[in-house]
């Protein structure tokens, strides 16, 4: 008999809306898929979701478990809060007969036996039952009851065409622990889902999901982050950020410090992004910090992504210079987010930032640092690719970001620790200098792509009342190096009572 087709539905959800997504809305109903991985990465999970998003919506639903127990399947989902009430479990194991030594063949291998008994026993209760979505977990005790290639095949076929006989969108569970060069079900499917998970040398595991195959639909390729949460598993799409486009006007948004806007002639054009380059100390952040509490200040909201300070410290740290972020961030104005890189993938951190622009309406990010950013993927080769999309994406919202970079040394020739400068769009500079006996801060602005602004070089201070940017240095060369030849009359330096 066959199952009734849920009206006007051509597509079956996933229950995991970030894996809809790579599969431009789910599974194609009435096809037979293979969600593959090693043991561990999450394929069970997902199944239940699967089969919940099915229960939800009306639709008969059965697991089958060739490898786990109907009570280890529970636990599975009771420890994910999940409600297997709708979700119909068969629990096949070998008859007794089969494992009797008296009651076996001498002719026929009893793997022969099994595998028949087994087939035979999944058909039977397909054909009570009559799901519209069924799990088959998992093809690893298949292929060794088939124990050739041929007979696995052969038997695979006969799933397939039984389940498209009944109209049922199934899902085949394979944990790679016998052969896993067999790419049998991989020509057999209608699409195919791997699942890995990668062990860095420190911090938490990092895993990651693959369409590799999806016959007759555009789904997005490549590699896409996922973690396993409470209630299932959590897949962060690569970001494409050509998919994301938004009208907005382009406009000068000043940082309220009047220097450092003279520098910038103007400030920074929304939909930009700037990079802040400076050693150790030298106020990165809380140049930074200034662009998002004049966001606030025109009534707008901003978020702070910290990699590299404790809140608490820098919380206290900016109470000193009469910043009160702690109030700001309660007003609920500011979203501030402390970033642990040793626990978080830059899929998630991307799928963080993107909450923040799409859901909260957040027109200006700071990012502290790109250094930390670097340390949550140590062993990714395409940091600056990560980088490049992500503002990208935000420029094109209508996102102003703003990126701290510390570099290596104090003075000198600085090199910091991955060139992004090509990137920005306007790269503010934050050197150190030693004039008149004390060590001293310059700041100059060495590219802008729109509008122009000052090439001079100014000397600035923080204190109590924050950060002050006096005039630009002329009587001074050699700045930049550290160690400042005068040439002029008079000194000009702040706080000089000779200038």
């Amino acid at each position: 008999m066959k199952t009734e087709r849920p009206p006007g539905a051509e597509q079956a959800s996933t229950g995991i809306p970030g894996l809809d997504d790579i599969l431009a809305g789910g599974l194609a109903r009435y096809r037979v898929y293979l969600l593959e991985g090693s043991p561990g990465t999450g394929k069970t999970t997902a199944a239940l979701r699967f089969l919940i998003e099915g229960a939800v919506n009306g639709e008969k639903t059965l697991y089958i478990t060739l490898s786990e127990t109907e009570e280890e399947l529970r636990d599975t989902a009771r420890s994910h809060a999940l409600d297997l009430m709708d979700i119909e479990i068969f629990e096949l194991v070998p008859p007794e007969s089969l494992l009797d030594e008296q009651q076996q063949q001498s002719l026929l291998y009893s793997s022969d036996l099994e595998l028949g008994e087994t087939t035979r026993l999944i058909f039977e209760r397909v054909e009570n039952a009559r799901p519209g979505r069924v799990v088959i977990d998992s093809l690893s005790e298949i292929r060794l009851l088939a124990q050739s290639s041929l007979r696995y095949r052969r038997q695979v076929l006969a799933l397939k065409h039984y389940f498209a006989k009944h109209q049922a969108t199934v899902l085949l569970l394979d944990d790679l622990t016998t052969d896993t060069l067999d790419k049998t079900v991989h020509s057999v499917a209608h699409g195919v889902i791997r699942l890995e998970e990668l062990a860095p040398e420190y911090g938490a595991e990092r895993r990651r999901v693959r369409v590799v195959k999806y016959r007759g639909r555009k789904f997005r390729g490549g590699y896409h982050d996922f973690t396993i949460k409470t209630g299932g598993l959590e897949v962060y799409p690569r970001l494409v950020s050509s998919e994301h486009r938004r009208e907005f006007s382009r406009e000068q948004l000043p940082s309220g410090v009047s220097g450092l806007d003279e520098l910038l002639g103007g400030g920074i054009e929304r939909g930009s992004s700037c990079l802040i380059l400076g050693p150790a100390g030298t106020g990165k952040s809380l140049v930074s910090l200034y662009f998002a509490l004049s966001a606030i200040e025109r009534g707008e909201k901003a978020a702070l992504f910290i990699f590299d300070e404790e809140l608490g410290l820098l919380f206290d740290r900016t109470r000193s210079l009469g910043i009160d972020l702690q109030a700001t961030m309660n007003s609920g104005q500011l979203l501030v987010k402390q970033v642990d890189a040793a626990e978080l993938s830059p899929g998630e951190f991307t799928a963080s930032v993107r909450e923040c622009v799409q859901e909260n309406g957040i027109r200006t990010v700071v990012i502290d640092s790109l250094n930390g950013y670097q340390a949550a993927m140590p062993e990714e080769n395409f940091l600056v690719l990560h980088i490049h999309e992500l503002l990208q994406y935000l420029n094109r919202q209508g996102a102003s970001t703003f990126l701290t970079v510390a570099q290596h040394g104090l003075v000198g020739d600085m090199k910091a620790p991955v060139d992004v400068t090509y990137l920005a769009d306007t790269v503010v500079l934050l050197r150190y200098f030693e004039a008149a006996g004390h060590v001293r801060r310059a700041m100059s602005v060495i590219k802008k792509r729109s509008g122009g602004h000052e090439k001079t070089i100014r000397e600035f201070e923080i204190g109590e009342t924050g950060l002050t940017v006096g005039p630009p240095l002329s009587q001074f060369h050699g700045v930049l190096r550290g160690v400042p030849n005068f040439v002029g009359p008079g000194a000009g330096l702040m706080g000089d009572p000779s200038a």
